[in-house]
């Protein structure tokens, strides 16, 4: 779902009601465990939370206007999304995820390659998601990503 919203606020205020305060704690863990460096704003219709350019001039090789993004989150028509590329590009990490999600909810793991869907907002697992957000620092997300682009 797309919402016609230009700050994280407003985001969060044209969420459905009823998956409102689990988006919101969702937000708020990732604030509290992020990493210093990476920054909130509005990234491709979500809540995103980026490289900015102070710190990567380059920015986004599809778009090098654009900061380097990171993780973003989403409500969509049928769940709660959670955007991590740390998961995408790094197979240490996303290996440790997957080990660790059994040990933090009762549900089966619903993720694509860097989308965790959360289809019941009462059973976001906020532990293991402020550990996934502490575990890659802006540095070894920039020499994450520049490993990759150049391959």
């Amino acid at each position: 779902m797309t919402y016609q919203a230009n700050t994280p606020s407003e985001y969060i205020q044209a969420i459905p009601e009823e998956r409102r305060d689990a988006f919101t704690r969702l937000r708020e863990t990732i604030q509290e465990n992020i990493p210093d460096g990476f920054q909130e704003g509005m990234s491709y219709g979500m809540i995103g939370y980026v490289v900015p350019h102070s710190i990567y001039p380059p920015g986004y090789h599809c778009d090098p206007k654009l900061p380097l993004p990171f993780a973003s989150i989403a409500s969509q028509k049928n769940f709660i999304a959670l955007y991590h590329m740390g998961l995408y590009a790094n197979e240490e990490l996303f290996k440790w995820f997957v080990t660790e999600y059994p040990k933090h909810s009762k549900y089966k793991l619903d993720m694509g390659k860097s989308c965790i869907r959360f289809k019941k907002p009462d059973a976001i697992p906020f532990d293991l998601i402020a550990e996934l957000m502490q575990k890659m620092s802006v540095d070894e997300w920039v020499e994450t990503y520049e490993t990759h682009l150049k391959q």
